[in-house]
């Protein structure tokens, strides 16, 4: 049999240009014009050809222009300049370090199944993996003490191939490891590091990948060794490939494989923040360690852990959360469940909203939300709409207290600021912009830059996409062998002059891409207008088992082809990073049409808005805060925010997505005045979106967001329930057995309103009660006061919560309390009193779920 042995084989690099080689396996060049500039100096149509990745251009481009490049004295100056704004980056003190000098020491560690960090690094699918990139570039920004963890996926997410009918279909290439700008973990004798995971049918190897983004590293565990059996070695082969239990066994990979990952590093994490449910598996092993190491019980070791895990939800959709049959979970759960002394009725549970129910499928959201203390939806709305979800999970409480914050997301500023924009933003704002992009203050500036040159810009944009979309569709052409009159058209497609709309996403059914072509008729007038010419360009991708998806891609297309929009409207091929920087920075009009209230989030916007692009979007997701907070000065709102249960609102909204259109974005965009004939009320609009939403919408804000409120008390209360021999744990964890036994016996009774039944406003209201403690003491409760306007219906539709204080015990052995209800509003209001466990030890009141209403 053939043997192979394998060695790697990496640019030769002339002496002056080697650091060229440390600057390209760190992924800073990726938002930091200085340094990808080098790379593309050297060979712009290589660094095109190798979509953006260094390594592989350092390993194709010509010897003798390395050789010329180095005897450059404009180039090696260029190289010294990057060379030190790199260094300073790298050893400037940090924003967390300053803000919480108390927290020395900690470590976060960010699970995420996908990173989308930059195109040459296909490891992402969409806005989850975007989003995760742009966490950990400004974690790397700010200081934030974090460190990611994913899998090197052997074939990543599928390219995108459609065929001479629109249907799309996928190429799954290899990744070459050594070709990318990643470095192989060693161990202290210079072997390669592999870690060992338990599966039902023995251990999986998996070697270590070393990311480097900025000062925070990623490590991406990689199981396709030889010394793995063949089934093993493809569970980090796609993503998001396979069947149930293909996604049970990456699952498995990625949070318990993760954590053996960092204790091989010696990186053992104080917090790790979940970014989804597909990690959950994590604390499993969190518990199971602590177990191990300090001797306790395995509720002991859960209280210590879960103030120390986060958990950020980002699926509205119920049949998007992953959910696996018991059977399954049993199985690969065996090899874990023994050591962590529990029944498999109990592990079982941690993933079920009811624990008893013994059909029910496990739940990764609810193993997620079961074993932390903290857990987060990705926009106000979808915090609503993730409270509603889980409130089973705290059945006693009002859907509104449900202990599901929100933190709404963000985009990296500096990574999707166009360069041209940047500039821009450079010559008037200072160069403060690129690190402080959350000062509200600076961004206010916005305003000063001059009409005239901040249309420039745009209009350079814009005509940049179309060179870019008509090469694209070129060579998507030349691929299917399309005949010759395809090739000339893609030549000609789009108008570098006409507003330009731009609509590109994950082609789910709920995001109705199609909606805009509900009335060909209409849309084909809209298109065809000589004097206001429109245009429209789409991209993005479906699920590979998204038929649905699948046929809103075709149906696009086919509209494509109609003689009065050909041209006019296009749909590009395989989209990626590289291509939506093209997107956001060069469209007019940004459309979002997803059926609320499903959008998370949606990223993309913000991305847009950034680079002055206006928005034209239904109310949901991230776009419901800025219409809420700035209205029309934004872009524009399709309809008030209404919800429909199906596709009976699709007309309505169709219907109204019309309307702005034709009566007030077009004649907007068009209305050009004064002597250079620019569209000036158009402008101070993209100006007023650049300042008021790009120092909101950034992940600057959100990362400080999840550092103030989440990491760092989380690093606190872990710290004190870990100290010494979990003294602080273990009288948590008594406490609440101690709570459990005696609850049954917690009654409030004799609820009196001890004021007149109307009184005036700013005249406070009088309620006492008694309630029954049983074996429990005022100091092991909260009496509180559950609030509100009944707002002409018999419920209060949001509380508000007024404890009461302990007066005496009554003869019978119950206690007496009272408290006072605040009157800001005059109206129907309503209150009841309750009893919920407190310890000041939780991290929030309703850890237990107890509660007892009147």
């Amino acid at each position: 049999m053939l043997t192979l042995r394998h060695f790697n084989v990496i640019p030769r690099l002339p002496p002056n240009l080697e650091r060229l080689r440390e600057i390209a396996y760190n992924l800073w060049w990726s938002w930091a014009p200085v340094g990808q500039d080098l790379f593309i100096r050297l060979d712009p149509a290589l660094w095109e050809d190798v979509h953006g990745n260094p390594i592989e251009l350092l390993a194709r481009v010509d010897q003798e222009r390395l050789n010329e490049a180095a005897s450059d004295d404009a180039f090696t100056s260029h190289l010294d300049a990057a060379w030190q704004t790199f260094q300073r980056y790298m050893q400037r003190e940090g924003w967390f370090s300053r803000s919480f000098p108390d927290a020395a020491g900690a470590r976060i560690a960010y699970f995420s199944m996908e990173y989308g960090i930059h195109e040459c690094l296909p490891i992402y699918s969409g806005g989850l993996g975007v989003l995760a990139g742009d966490h950990l570039k400004t974690s790397s920004d700010l200081g934030i003490p974090l460190v990611g963890v994913g899998l090197a996926y052997a074939e990543g997410y599928f390219r995108q191939v459609l065929n001479t009918d629109g249907w799309q279909g996928e190429k799954y290439p290899i990744n070459d490891w050594h070709r990318m700008p990643v470095s192989p973990v060693l161990d202290g004798a210079g072997k390669r590091l592999v870690i060992h995971v338990k599966y039902p049918t023995g251990t999986v190897h998996a070697q270590l990948w070393k990311v480097q983004v900025g000062r925070v590293p990623l490590y991406l565990l990689d199981a396709n060794l030889k010394e793995n059996a063949e089934a093993d070695r493809s569970i980090t082969g796609p993503l998001y490939g396979g069947d149930q239990e293909f996604r049970v066994r990456q699952e498995i990979m990625l949070g318990i494989g993760g954590m053996y990952a960092l204790e091989a590093l010696g990186l053992s994490p104080t917090v790790c923040h979940m970014n989804e449910g597909h990690s959950a598996f994590l604390a499993i092993e969190r518990i199971g360690r602590v177990m191990r190491e300090r001797g306790v019980s395995f509720q002991v070791a859960s209280e210590a852990n879960s103030p120390a895990n986060v958990f950020t939800t980002h699926t509205p959709v119920p049949a998007g959360n992953d959910a696996f049959q018991p059977d399954l979970v049993r199985k690969y759960l065996e090899p874990y469940r023994a050591d962590l002394g529990l029944s498999e009725s109990d592990m079982l549970g941690l993933g079920r909203v009811d624990p008893r129910d013994q059909a029910a499928p496990f739940s990764m959201p609810v193993l997620a939300i079961h074993t932390s203390d903290h857990y987060n939806g990705v926009s106000a709305l979808h915090g609503e709409v993730s409270r509603k979800m889980w409130s089973g999970l705290w059945p006693d409480l009002p859907t509104d207290e449900v202990p599901i914050e929100s933190i709404t997301n963000g985009v990296h500023t500096a990574s999707w600021v166009a360069s041209e924009m940047g500039a821009l933003f450079t010559r008037y704002l200072g160069p403060r912009w690129v690190e402080q992009c959350d000062d509200k203050e600076l961004w206010a500036r916005t305003s000063e830059i001059p009409d005239a040159e901040l249309w420039q810009v745009h209009e350079h944009r814009r005509h940049r996409l179309v060179q870019h979309a008509r090469r694209w569709l070129r060579a998507a052409a030349e691929r299917r062998a399309a005949p010759p009159e395809e090739l000339e058209l893609a030549d000609e497609v789009l108008n570098p002059n006409a507003l330009t709309i731009g609509f590109a996403r994950r082609f789910a059914t709920y995001k109705r891409a199609n909606l805009l072509f509900t009335d060909v008729e209409r849309v084909r007038r809209l298109l065809t207008d000589t004097d206001r010419p429109v245009q429209l360009v789409f991209a993005g991708k479906a699920h590979p088992q998204d038929r649905g998806g699948k046929e809103l891609i075709r149906s696009i297309i086919h509209s494509s082809r109609d003689p009065g929009l050909r041209g006019r409207v296009v749909f590009l091929e395989d989209y990626d990073i590289r291509m939506a920087r093209a997107l956001v920075s060069g469209v007019d009009v940004w459309l979002n049409t997803p059926r609320r209230p499903y959008e998370a989030s949606g990223t993309s916007g913000m991305k847009a808005a950034a680079n002055g692009a206006l928005g034209l979007s239904v109310l949901d997701g991230w776009f419901a805060e800025a219409w809420r907070d700035h209205g029309s000065e934004v872009g524009w709102a399709i309809g008030n925010g209404e919800e429909y249960p199906d596709s009976s609102g699709d007309a309505r909204e169709a219907e109204l997505l019309y309307d702005v259109l034709e009566r007030e974005l077009v004649p907007l965009f068009f209305t050009r005045t004064g002597t250079d004939r620019i569209p000036r009320g158009w402008i101070k609009r993209m100006k007023t979106t650049i300042g008021h939403l790009v120092p909101q919408y950034n992940t600057a804000r959100m990362v400080r967001e999840y550092a103030r409120r989440f990491y760092v008390p989380s690093i606190k209360l872990a710290q004190k329930l870990t100290d010494g021999d979990l003294a602080g744990a273990k009288s948590l964890t008594t406490w609440k057995n101690h709570v459990h036994a005696a609850w049954p016996s917690v009654a409030v009774r004799n609820v009196q309103l001890d004021s007149p039944e109307e009184v005036a406003v700013g005249v406070p209201v009088r309620v006492s009660a008694t309630v029954q403690l049983g074996a429990l003491t005022p100091k092991d409760v909260a009496i509180e006061l559950y609030h509100g306007p009944t707002n002409g219906g018999h419920e209060v539709t949001k509380g508000t919560i007024v404890r009461m204080t302990a007066l005496d015990r009554t003869t019978d052995g119950a206690w007496r309390f009272a408290g006072e209800i605040p009157t800001a509003e005059s109206g129907a209001h309503a209150f009841a009193v309750r009893a919920v466990p407190y310890n000041e030890a939780m991290s929030h009141p309703y850890e237990t779920s107890l509660i007892r209403w009147a």
